[in-house]
């Protein structure tokens, strides 16, 4: 089971992770790329507005892709199987790879657009279809802790791509084609260690009829003394579906009997995306500055906010007994706690010296306190709120809302963080409260769980007495 998570992992979030982080590093080679390509093919200097306009389609193209991928993550996960998926998902990041690449010796920054469009559609597909067939492949009392495996390869992809991006390796002038083109290797990485691992059993008991390999994926995953258990609930699943088939993103908005499961997965992929992590990380730079830190030793203390939310990850591993429900409200309670205090050290940051430090403090601590809950259980979640017929597409539902409110927060955040300064913290203080109540109320405890008893207690929700 720790092969297979680590399998699925290396090409799945991993990619996200790590193809967010390493766009940071060459910025200013890649305007200089620009510059010169321009010049040379135009023989006129590139204007500035136009300069930033091609800059951000570079670093915005990645979000449209990863939408794509969420649309189309769902129906490849029904057509080629959860593990065949993410393997034909790898020959999308390898061509990513390629032209972004050959951008730099061709002098066609256009290449770079399509190579961030396609990797962008890479981790739009790893993030529905990554979570999705570990759900189904783990055990019932394991489930929430293989299911961290998807944040620890997000988390360590953020991280890897810090590394990596650093100027003394690829993140140097003559290094940064490498540097982008260095997602081949996750990918290759898959396409060599996935195959040895089964199709979920879920998908072929329950969507390909196919008894005989569904128990020998269990087999395989669980043990032979383990897997009788696990059969038994498959088939119990399969009989209440009763020759169901795979549903469609609109056919869900339509059924009341998923009405909150629905609901819910939206408020908290929205709340994931807008609890203000993007905030943190936007002032972690002026916060480290105020604390005295050199600007040529920043993106080395930077490193520590990826190390943090490793850190928590893999810790959220071992204290995943306490319940979905505790961590994740515990998690957004705490980011709340944390955006109240920096609120108040950042407006009192010249009164006393050390106050820049209580800053520093509340970075860290907000990013310990996003993994512990908000990052590393959605997806966990998402997996175990809907039954087999829904489950992709609650994911392709899931991906977009995720992708949707990605895009808007890098559009409006500037504008809010230039608008309210540190008073920003406060929006997102009442967000993550909010956030958190909701789950409070609604969101009953998934631990232990199969799927249909899952559903058996949101039917109280969806259709009260009548359940």
């Amino acid at each position: 089971l720790f092969l297979a998570v680590c399998a699925v992992g290396i090409g799945g979030t991993f990619q996200y992770g790590y193809n967010v982080s390493i766009i940071n590093a060459p910025t200013q080679h890649i305007h200089k790329f620009l510059n010169e390509t321009w010049s040379s093919r135009y023989h006129k200097e590139l204007n500035p507005d136009l300069l930033t306009f091609l800059w951000s389609v570079i670093a915005s193209i990645f979000s449209l892709g990863g939408l794509c991928g969420a649309l189309i993550g769902g129906s490849m996960a029904i057509r080629l199987g959860r593990k065949g998926a993410l393997l034909m998902n790898n020959i999308i990041a390898i061509l990513a790879s390629i032209l972004m690449g050959i951008s730099f010796p061709t002098g066609l920054f256009e290449l770079l657009i399509a190579g961030r469009f396609l990797i962008g559609i890479n981790s739009g597909v790893g993030l529905c279809v990554q979570p999705l067939y570990i759900g189904e492949f783990a055990p019932k009392h394991l489930r929430g802790g293989l299911a961290m495996g998807t944040s620890i390869f997000l988390t360590g992809g953020i991280l890897t791509g810090q590394i990596i991006g650093l100027r003394e390796l690829l993140g140097g002038e003559k290094h940064w084609p490498l540097l982008l083109s260095s997602s081949c290797i996750p990918a290759l990485a898959q396409l060599l260690f996935l195959p040895w691992f089964p199709e979920s059993p879920r998908y072929l008991l329950i969507d390909r009829g196919d008894e005989l390999s569904c128990a020998k994926a269990l087999k395989r995953f669980h043990g032979s003394s383990e897997y009788r258990r696990e059969m038994e609930d498959i088939q119990r699943e399969c009989f209440a579906l009763d020759g169901e088939k795979a549903r469609k993103p609109w056919q869900l908005f339509t059924d009341p009997a998923v009405r909150w499961q629905l609901i819910t997965v939206i408020v908290m992929t929205m709340g994931q995306q807008l609890s203000g992590i993007n905030a943190i990380y936007f002032y972690a730079t002026y916060v480290f500055e105020q604390a005295g830190i050199v600007a040529e030793k920043i993106p080395y203390v930077t490193l520590g906010t990826g190390v943090c939310e490793c850190l928590t990850a893999l810790s959220c591993v071992r204290s995943n007994y306490v319940g979905r429900r505790c961590l994740i409200i515990g998690g957004y309670l705490l980011m709340t706690l944390w955006c109240t205090v920096l609120t108040f050290s950042l407006t009192y940051q010249e009164l006393y010296s050390w106050v820049p430090y209580m800053s520093m403090m509340c970075v860290f601590a907000f990013i310990l306190s996003f993994g512990l809950g908000p990052g590393g259980i959605t997806n966990t979640l998402t997996a175990e709120l809907f039954v087999q017929s829904s489950r992709p597409a609650a994911y392709m539902i899931a991906g977009t809302v995720s992708w949707i409110s990605f895009f808007t927060v890098g559009m409006l955040f500037p504008f809010i963080v230039n608008g309210l300064k540190q008073y920003c913290f406060v929006v997102f203080l009442l967000e993550c409260f909010f956030v958190a109540a909701f789950i409070f109320l609604i969101i009953p405890e998934t631990k232990n769980k199969s799927f249909l008893e899952i559903k058996k207690e949101f039917n109280k929700l969806n259709f009260g007495r009548n359940a």
